[in-house]
């Protein structure tokens, strides 16, 4: 990866619809540039997904979730990932080993994701932060 497909990347994070012709006049490149480079990030990996963030009223939350130590932390975080509020689900590395981001339709629906999170025989401990505002960079 070089510096031209860190622009690029740095555009398709804020609006992952920006047409590549787009692309390429800020980033002072082709439109057939731009769409190889895509391409081949898709191809490698690099790229994983295109996705959307919303602003659909319900409550947004982040859980995050502590596993004992001997389990398996990769299938517990594909498992969670399943659940329908679940948008994102990350490992991550600190006092909590896995991060929910959730779009619930309430409180309710943000409490019982934190019930069926604790429910999970391998779940230790949860802490759950609501999200007041998103700024995209």
């Amino acid at each position: 990866m070089d510096d031209l497909d860190r622009q690029i990347l740095d555009i398709l994070r804020r609006d992952s619809r920006t047409p590549y012709t787009e692309i390429a006049d800020e980033v002072g490149t082709s439109e057939g540039t731009v769409r190889n480079r895509v391409e081949r990030m898709l191809d490698d990996d690099v790229i994983e997904r295109f996705t959307i963030s919303t602003r659909t009223g319900n409550v947004q939350a982040m859980l995050e979730i502590s596993v004992a130590v001997d389990v398996d932390t990769k299938g517990v975080s594909e498992r969670m990932a399943e659940w329908d509020e679940v948008d994102f689900v990350w490992m991550v590395s600190g006092e909590q080993d896995v991060v929910l981001v959730v779009d619930a339709a309430d409180t309710r629906g943000v409490n019982d994701l934190i019930t069926k999170a604790r429910d999970q025989e391998e779940v230790v401990s949860t802490k759950t932060r609501l999200i007041l505002d998103e700024e995209l960079g």
